[in-house]
């Protein structure tokens, strides 16, 4: 399930959609292009896939930034994306991520909530 609601769920879904779009370049777009003469496919899907890589860098970047996150974090989401079905196997990891800080979350939440009823 795609959710932008955490910035870890928003990598997660960009790098999900990124990786989709990375196999319709490789599998449809390319044999398209050489197989059947139809330059226009690698055009149109590179481009969408061109914006979904560099969109997945930025979301890498603000969980550096923002997050804590090591730089060595950003370099394995980008090596990844690099890689046909590389992103996929970030999603697990991802996930935890974006379940421990959804924890985290809530864990303030009561907190705060729990200090201002006292």
């Amino acid at each position: 399930m795609l959710r932008f609601d955490t910035p870890t769920a928003r990598l997660r879904s960009v790098a999900a959609i990124e990786g989709l779009s990375y196999l319709a370049l490789l599998f449809v777009a390319m044999p398209l292009k050489y197989m059947a003469g139809f330059p226009l496919a690698v055009r149109i899907v590179g481009s969408v896939h061109g914006a979904l890589f560099v969109w997945g860098g930025l979301l890498a970047l603000e969980g550096i930034r923002r997050r804590g996150k090591p730089w060595s974090w950003g370099w394995k989401i980008l090596i990844a994306a690099l890689l046909p079905f590389g992103t996929f196997f970030l999603d697990r990891g991802l996930r935890e991520d974006d379940e421990s800080f959804r924890q985290a979350m809530d864990d303030n939440r009561r907190g705060s909530q729990a200090r201002t009823d006292s």
